[in-house]
Protein backbone atom coordinates (compact mmCIF):
# COMPACT_ATOMS: atom_id res chain seq x y z
CA UNK A 1 0.00 0.00 0.00
CA UNK A 2 2.93 2.60 -0.12
CA UNK A 3 1.69 3.82 -3.59
CA UNK A 4 -1.83 4.60 -1.64
CA UNK A 5 0.31 6.63 0.56
CA UNK A 6 2.40 7.97 -2.10
CA UNK A 7 -0.56 9.18 -4.02
CA UNK A 8 -2.18 10.55 -1.45
CA UNK A 9 0.55 12.76 0.42
CA UNK A 10 1.29 14.17 -3.49
CA UNK A 11 -2.64 14.72 -3.77
CA UNK A 12 -2.86 17.02 -0.85
CA UNK A 13 -0.07 18.84 -1.77
CA UNK A 14 -1.35 19.49 -5.20
CA UNK A 15 -4.72 20.36 -3.39
CA UNK A 16 -2.81 22.59 -0.62
CA UNK A 17 -1.12 24.45 -4.17
CA UNK A 18 -4.42 25.01 -5.87
CA UNK A 19 -6.31 26.41 -2.49
CA UNK A 20 -3.44 28.81 -1.73
CA UNK A 21 -3.10 29.89 -5.60
CA UNK A 22 -6.96 30.16 -5.86
CA UNK A 23 -7.12 32.21 -3.13
CA UNK A 24 -4.24 34.69 -4.19
CA UNK A 25 -5.92 35.45 -7.26
CA UNK A 26 -9.31 36.27 -5.37
CA UNK A 27 -7.43 38.40 -3.77
CA UNK A 28 -5.97 40.20 -6.57
CA UNK A 29 -9.20 40.19 -8.40
CA UNK A 30 -11.13 41.75 -5.22
CA UNK A 31 -8.33 44.86 -5.04
CA UNK A 32 -8.01 45.15 -8.29
CA UNK A 33 -12.00 46.07 -8.60
CA UNK A 34 -14.13 43.20 -9.44
CA UNK A 35 -14.96 41.62 -13.04
CA UNK A 36 -12.25 39.69 -14.32
CA UNK A 37 -13.60 39.60 -17.72
CA UNK A 38 -14.91 42.09 -20.70
CA UNK A 39 -16.89 41.76 -23.28
CA UNK A 40 -16.99 42.87 -26.92
CA UNK A 41 -18.44 42.05 -30.30
CA UNK A 42 -16.86 39.52 -32.49
CA UNK A 43 -17.85 40.31 -36.50
CA UNK A 44 -16.78 37.89 -39.54
CA UNK A 45 -17.44 38.91 -42.93
CA UNK A 46 -18.66 35.35 -43.78
CA UNK A 47 -17.92 35.90 -47.53
CA UNK A 48 -14.18 37.16 -47.22
CA UNK A 49 -13.69 34.55 -44.75
CA UNK A 50 -14.31 31.72 -47.03
CA UNK A 51 -13.01 33.87 -50.28
CA UNK A 52 -9.89 32.94 -48.44
CA UNK A 53 -10.37 29.21 -48.09
CA UNK A 54 -11.61 29.14 -51.25
CA UNK A 55 -8.05 31.14 -52.82
CA UNK A 56 -6.01 28.45 -50.47
CA UNK A 57 -7.42 25.39 -52.17
CA UNK A 58 -6.73 26.64 -55.58
CA UNK A 59 -3.80 27.96 -54.63
CA UNK A 60 -3.20 24.10 -53.61
CA UNK A 61 -4.06 22.99 -56.93
CA UNK A 62 -1.53 24.27 -58.82
CA UNK A 63 1.99 22.66 -59.89
CA UNK A 64 4.18 23.59 -57.32
CA UNK A 65 6.41 26.16 -59.37
CA UNK A 66 3.51 28.19 -60.32
CA UNK A 67 1.82 28.70 -56.36
CA UNK A 68 3.85 31.11 -55.63
CA UNK A 69 3.12 33.13 -59.01
CA UNK A 70 -0.64 32.26 -58.66
CA UNK A 71 -0.42 33.54 -54.88
CA UNK A 72 1.23 36.99 -56.17
CA UNK A 73 -1.54 37.45 -59.07
CA UNK A 74 -4.62 36.27 -56.78
CA UNK A 75 -2.73 39.78 -54.29
CA UNK A 76 -2.45 42.05 -57.24
CA UNK A 77 -6.58 41.08 -58.24
CA UNK A 78 -7.64 42.32 -54.76
CA UNK A 79 -5.66 45.16 -54.13
CA UNK A 80 -6.97 46.40 -57.26
CA UNK A 81 -10.52 45.35 -56.78
CA UNK A 82 -9.91 47.46 -53.59
CA UNK A 83 -8.66 50.55 -55.18
CA UNK A 84 -11.34 50.40 -57.63
CA UNK A 85 -13.87 50.13 -55.41
CA UNK A 86 -12.50 52.83 -52.95
CA UNK A 87 -12.52 55.24 -56.72
CA UNK A 88 -16.15 54.51 -57.38
CA UNK A 89 -17.33 55.35 -53.92
CA UNK A 90 -15.09 58.69 -53.67
CA UNK A 91 -16.92 59.72 -57.27
CA UNK A 92 -20.27 58.49 -56.41
CA UNK A 93 -21.76 58.71 -52.71
CA UNK A 94 -24.91 58.39 -53.47
CA UNK A 95 -24.53 54.73 -54.96
CA UNK A 96 -27.10 52.70 -52.85
CA UNK A 97 -25.17 50.27 -50.20
CA UNK A 98 -26.23 47.10 -50.83
CA UNK A 99 -28.02 45.47 -48.27
CA UNK A 100 -26.56 43.73 -45.07
CA UNK A 101 -27.37 39.92 -43.90
CA UNK A 102 -27.04 39.82 -40.89
CA UNK A 103 -26.40 36.41 -38.66
CA UNK A 104 -26.50 35.36 -34.59
CA UNK A 105 -26.59 32.58 -33.05
CA UNK A 106 -28.81 31.27 -30.51
CA UNK A 107 -28.06 28.05 -28.54
CA UNK A 108 -30.46 27.71 -26.08
CA UNK A 109 -30.09 25.07 -22.72
CA UNK A 110 -32.99 24.81 -20.33
CA UNK A 111 -32.18 28.33 -18.54
CA UNK A 112 -32.18 30.11 -21.85
CA UNK A 113 -28.59 31.60 -20.44
CA UNK A 114 -27.10 32.44 -23.53
CA UNK A 115 -30.58 35.47 -23.70
CA UNK A 116 -28.35 38.47 -21.76
CA UNK A 117 -25.62 38.51 -24.37
CA UNK A 118 -28.66 37.65 -27.12
CA UNK A 119 -30.43 40.94 -25.85
CA UNK A 120 -26.85 42.80 -26.36
CA UNK A 121 -25.67 41.99 -30.02
CA UNK A 122 -29.97 42.68 -30.55
CA UNK A 123 -29.49 46.42 -29.04
CA UNK A 124 -26.33 46.83 -30.97
CA UNK A 125 -27.83 45.97 -34.11
CA UNK A 126 -31.39 47.22 -33.91
CA UNK A 127 -29.71 51.46 -34.71
CA UNK A 128 -28.08 49.90 -37.58
CA UNK A 129 -30.81 48.08 -39.75
CA UNK A 130 -31.44 49.97 -43.10
CA UNK A 131 -34.40 49.16 -45.41
CA UNK A 132 -33.39 45.62 -47.34
CA UNK A 133 -31.79 44.20 -44.86
CA UNK A 134 -32.34 41.32 -43.31
CA UNK A 135 -31.45 39.27 -40.03
CA UNK A 136 -30.99 35.81 -39.57
CA UNK A 137 -30.67 33.76 -36.11
CA UNK A 138 -29.41 30.30 -36.13
CA UNK A 139 -31.61 29.12 -33.52
CA UNK A 140 -30.93 25.65 -31.93
CA UNK A 141 -33.12 25.06 -29.03
CA UNK A 142 -35.05 22.02 -26.95
CA UNK A 143 -37.29 24.71 -24.54
CA UNK A 144 -36.76 24.85 -21.02
CA UNK A 145 -37.84 27.26 -18.19
CA UNK A 146 -41.34 28.95 -18.90
CA UNK A 147 -40.31 32.58 -18.11
CA UNK A 148 -36.71 31.90 -19.23
CA UNK A 149 -38.03 31.49 -23.03
CA UNK A 150 -41.03 33.85 -23.27
CA UNK A 151 -38.24 36.34 -22.45
CA UNK A 152 -36.16 35.29 -24.57
CA UNK A 153 -38.98 35.33 -27.71
CA UNK A 154 -39.84 38.79 -26.61
CA UNK A 155 -35.96 39.71 -27.47
CA UNK A 156 -36.93 38.20 -31.11
CA UNK A 157 -39.77 40.24 -31.56
CA UNK A 158 -37.50 43.22 -30.81
CA UNK A 159 -35.73 42.58 -33.76
CA UNK A 160 -38.79 43.18 -35.68
CA UNK A 161 -38.63 46.72 -34.51
CA UNK A 162 -36.11 47.62 -36.98
CA UNK A 163 -38.09 47.18 -39.83
CA UNK A 164 -35.84 44.34 -41.55
CA UNK A 165 -36.90 40.81 -42.56
CA UNK A 166 -36.58 38.35 -40.03
CA UNK A 167 -35.93 34.83 -40.63
CA UNK A 168 -35.14 32.19 -38.44
CA UNK A 169 -32.83 28.59 -39.12
CA UNK A 170 -33.23 25.41 -37.64
CA UNK A 171 -30.58 22.79 -38.36
CA UNK A 172 -30.92 20.22 -35.39
CA UNK A 173 -33.92 21.26 -32.87
CA UNK A 174 -36.13 24.01 -32.37
CA UNK A 175 -39.03 22.44 -29.83
CA UNK A 176 -40.93 23.82 -26.88
CA UNK A 177 -39.42 26.86 -25.70
CA UNK A 178 -37.30 26.82 -28.97
CA UNK A 179 -40.41 26.75 -31.22
CA UNK A 180 -41.46 29.45 -29.43
CA UNK A 181 -38.56 31.98 -30.12
CA UNK A 182 -38.70 30.64 -33.88
CA UNK A 183 -42.58 31.76 -34.81
CA UNK A 184 -41.78 35.09 -33.51
CA UNK A 185 -39.57 35.32 -37.37
CA UNK A 186 -41.16 36.63 -40.76
CA UNK A 187 -39.61 33.25 -42.21
CA UNK A 188 -39.27 30.18 -40.15
CA UNK A 189 -36.32 27.53 -41.91
CA UNK A 190 -35.78 24.36 -40.92
CA UNK A 191 -33.23 21.55 -42.31
CA UNK A 192 -34.74 18.04 -43.28
CA UNK A 193 -33.89 16.37 -39.99
CA UNK A 194 -34.36 19.10 -37.29
CA UNK A 195 -37.07 18.50 -34.48
CA UNK A 196 -39.73 20.96 -34.91
CA UNK A 197 -42.38 21.51 -32.45
CA UNK A 198 -43.41 20.22 -29.13
CA UNK A 199 -46.37 22.79 -28.35
CA UNK A 200 -47.43 21.60 -24.95
CA UNK A 201 -46.17 22.09 -21.07
CA UNK A 202 -44.56 19.44 -19.13
CA UNK A 203 -43.97 19.44 -15.15
CA UNK A 204 -42.57 17.21 -12.93
CA UNK A 205 -41.57 17.23 -8.95
CA UNK A 206 -40.17 14.80 -6.96
CA UNK A 207 -42.23 13.81 -3.62
CA UNK A 208 -40.10 12.55 -0.82
CA UNK A 209 -42.86 12.74 1.69
CA UNK A 210 -43.45 8.87 1.86
CA UNK A 211 -39.97 8.16 2.35
CA UNK A 212 -39.57 11.19 5.42
CA UNK A 213 -42.45 9.82 7.03
CA UNK A 214 -41.15 6.21 7.16
CA UNK A 215 -38.13 7.33 9.01
CA UNK A 216 -40.33 9.24 11.34
CA UNK A 217 -39.33 12.59 10.06
CA UNK A 218 -42.27 15.61 9.63
CA UNK A 219 -42.05 17.66 7.38
CA UNK A 220 -44.49 21.40 7.66
CA UNK A 221 -45.32 23.39 4.98
CA UNK A 222 -46.75 26.81 6.36
CA UNK A 223 -48.12 28.70 3.65
CA UNK A 224 -49.75 32.18 3.51
CA UNK A 225 -52.19 32.02 0.89
CA UNK A 226 -54.43 29.16 -0.42
CA UNK A 227 -52.95 28.24 -3.39
CA UNK A 228 -49.64 29.56 -2.37
CA UNK A 229 -47.99 26.09 -2.62
CA UNK A 230 -49.94 23.45 -4.59
CA UNK A 231 -46.97 20.39 -4.71
CA UNK A 232 -44.43 20.18 -2.42
CA UNK A 233 -41.06 18.46 -2.25
CA UNK A 234 -40.79 17.01 1.25
CA UNK A 235 -44.71 17.64 2.66
CA UNK A 236 -47.87 15.66 1.70
CA UNK A 237 -49.41 16.60 -1.64
CA UNK A 238 -53.45 16.68 -1.67
CA UNK A 239 -55.77 15.95 -4.68
CA UNK A 240 -56.57 19.77 -4.08
CA UNK A 241 -53.04 21.07 -5.06
CA UNK A 242 -52.79 18.43 -8.25
CA UNK A 243 -55.95 19.91 -9.69
CA UNK A 244 -54.79 23.46 -9.38
CA UNK A 245 -50.86 22.48 -10.69
CA UNK A 246 -52.66 20.86 -13.44
CA UNK A 247 -54.88 23.82 -14.26
CA UNK A 248 -51.73 26.21 -13.81
CA UNK A 249 -50.17 24.06 -16.60
CA UNK A 250 -53.42 24.05 -19.04
CA UNK A 251 -53.39 27.48 -18.70
CA UNK A 252 -49.57 27.84 -19.20
CA UNK A 253 -50.01 25.64 -22.59
CA UNK A 254 -53.12 28.09 -23.30
CA UNK A 255 -50.67 31.15 -23.43
CA UNK A 256 -48.48 28.93 -25.70
CA UNK A 257 -51.13 28.50 -28.13
CA UNK A 258 -52.41 31.97 -28.05
CA UNK A 259 -48.62 33.04 -28.67
CA UNK A 260 -48.18 31.04 -31.49
CA UNK A 261 -50.98 31.01 -33.14
CA UNK A 262 -50.82 35.20 -33.27
CA UNK A 263 -47.83 34.88 -35.27
CA UNK A 264 -48.97 32.37 -37.44
CA UNK A 265 -52.38 32.95 -38.16
CA UNK A 266 -52.27 30.10 -40.78
CA UNK A 267 -51.79 27.27 -38.32
CA UNK A 268 -54.27 24.81 -36.88
CA UNK A 269 -53.06 25.18 -34.02
CA UNK A 270 -55.44 22.53 -31.97
CA UNK A 271 -53.78 19.94 -34.68
CA UNK A 272 -50.39 20.79 -34.02
CA UNK A 273 -50.44 21.99 -29.97
CA UNK A 274 -50.44 18.23 -27.92
CA UNK A 275 -46.40 18.16 -27.36
CA UNK A 276 -45.98 15.99 -30.77
CA UNK A 277 -42.82 16.91 -32.78
CA UNK A 278 -42.22 16.80 -36.66
CA UNK A 279 -39.00 16.73 -38.65
CA UNK A 280 -38.39 19.23 -41.48
CA UNK A 281 -40.80 17.77 -44.00
CA UNK A 282 -43.71 17.15 -42.13
CA UNK A 283 -42.79 20.62 -40.07
CA UNK A 284 -43.58 22.53 -43.63
CA UNK A 285 -46.75 20.35 -44.14
CA UNK A 286 -48.30 21.11 -40.91
CA UNK A 287 -47.17 24.46 -41.21
CA UNK A 288 -45.35 25.15 -38.54
CA UNK A 289 -42.14 26.50 -41.02
CA UNK A 290 -41.94 27.90 -44.12
CA UNK A 291 -38.83 26.32 -45.82
CA UNK A 292 -36.97 23.06 -45.72
CA UNK A 293 -33.31 23.75 -45.69
CA UNK A 294 -30.13 23.85 -44.32
CA UNK A 295 -28.64 27.15 -42.38
CA UNK A 296 -25.72 27.42 -44.45
CA UNK A 297 -27.64 26.96 -47.82
CA UNK A 298 -30.13 29.15 -46.47
CA UNK A 299 -27.31 32.49 -46.03
CA UNK A 300 -25.36 31.14 -49.75
CA UNK A 301 -28.24 31.51 -51.45
CA UNK A 302 -28.41 35.09 -49.92
CA UNK A 303 -24.74 36.17 -50.45
CA UNK A 304 -25.35 37.21 -53.98
CA UNK A 305 -26.93 40.27 -53.20
CA UNK A 306 -25.69 40.43 -49.34
CA UNK A 307 -23.02 41.52 -47.14
CA UNK A 308 -22.97 38.54 -44.97
CA UNK A 309 -21.86 39.64 -41.60
CA UNK A 310 -22.16 37.08 -38.52
CA UNK A 311 -21.90 39.03 -34.69
CA UNK A 312 -21.39 37.08 -32.00
CA UNK A 313 -21.17 38.66 -28.17
CA UNK A 314 -18.10 36.83 -26.52
CA UNK A 315 -16.23 37.18 -23.30
CA UNK A 316 -12.47 38.30 -23.20
CA UNK A 317 -10.50 37.34 -20.43
CA UNK A 318 -8.10 39.31 -18.39
CA UNK A 319 -4.75 38.48 -18.07
CA UNK A 320 -5.39 37.42 -14.30
CA UNK A 321 -8.25 34.87 -15.34
CA UNK A 322 -5.91 33.46 -18.27
CA UNK A 323 -3.26 32.59 -16.03
CA UNK A 324 -5.99 31.11 -13.20
CA UNK A 325 -7.11 29.16 -16.21
CA UNK A 326 -3.74 27.87 -16.81
CA UNK A 327 -3.01 27.10 -13.74
CA UNK A 328 -5.93 24.68 -13.22
CA UNK A 329 -4.97 23.75 -16.61
CA UNK A 330 -1.75 22.75 -15.59
CA UNK A 331 -2.58 21.31 -12.15
CA UNK A 332 -5.05 18.73 -13.99
CA UNK A 333 -2.23 17.71 -16.45
CA UNK A 334 -0.07 17.12 -13.43
CA UNK A 335 -2.50 15.21 -11.30
CA UNK A 336 -3.39 13.06 -14.30
CA UNK A 337 0.26 12.50 -15.03
CA UNK A 338 0.94 11.36 -11.64
CA UNK A 339 -2.08 8.64 -11.85
CA UNK A 340 -0.51 7.74 -14.85
CA UNK A 341 2.48 7.00 -13.24
CA UNK A 342 1.57 5.56 -9.87
CA UNK A 343 -0.63 2.96 -11.97
CA UNK A 344 2.36 2.06 -14.25
CA UNK A 345 4.19 1.52 -10.94
CA UNK A 346 1.80 -0.63 -9.39
CA UNK A 347 1.28 -2.96 -12.44
CA UNK A 348 5.00 -3.28 -12.71
CA UNK A 349 5.36 -4.80 -9.20
CA UNK A 350 2.34 -7.58 -10.01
Amino acid sequence: MDWLFEFGLFFAKVATFVIAFGALIVIIAKARGGSTTRQHLRIRDRQEYYRQYREQLEAAQQEKSARQQFKKARAKADKKALKSAKKVHKQDKDVPSTPTLWVLDFNGDIRASREPSFSQEITALLPLLKKGDEVVVRLESGGGLVHAYGLAASQIERLKQGGARLSVCVDKVAASGGYMMACCADHVVAAPFAVIGSIGVVAQVPNFHRFLKKNDVDVEVLTAGRHKRTLTLLGENTEEGRQKFLEDLKSTHQLFKSHVSARRPELDIEQVADGEIWYGQQALDKGLIDQVTTSDEYIESKSASFKVLEITLVEKQSPLSRLGGRVQSLVERGVDARIKQVMEQEWQRY
